[in-house]
């Protein structure tokens, strides 16, 4: 199962640092209506591994990419474009 990097920083946004959706969409540079369906898409497939046992296989996407450098304490290892 794929989940992509935006997917993952909506989730982060929202979910993890409880940014409004409006919010995440200024830092992600996307509206607040694609940060929705971001967030609908990846808890669908978060829940789904959860509850089946799947892996979860984290690739790009198409709003955000991953960064040059260590992020062990400095935030997510992507950079939002």
């Amino acid at each position: 199962m794929f989940l992509q990097l935006d997917e993952l920083e909506a989730l982060r946004l929202c979910d993890l640092l409880n940014l409004d959706q409006e919010e995440a969409g200024r830092q992600m540079g996307v509206s607040r209506a694609t940060v929705q369906r971001l967030l609908s898409s990846a808890r669908a497939k978060v829940a789904e591994a959860l509850v089946y046992g799947k892996a979860l296989v984290i690739v790009h996407g198409p709003h955000v990419q991953f960064g040059p450098g260590p992020h062990r304490h400095g935030g997510p290892p992507w950079a939002v474009q």
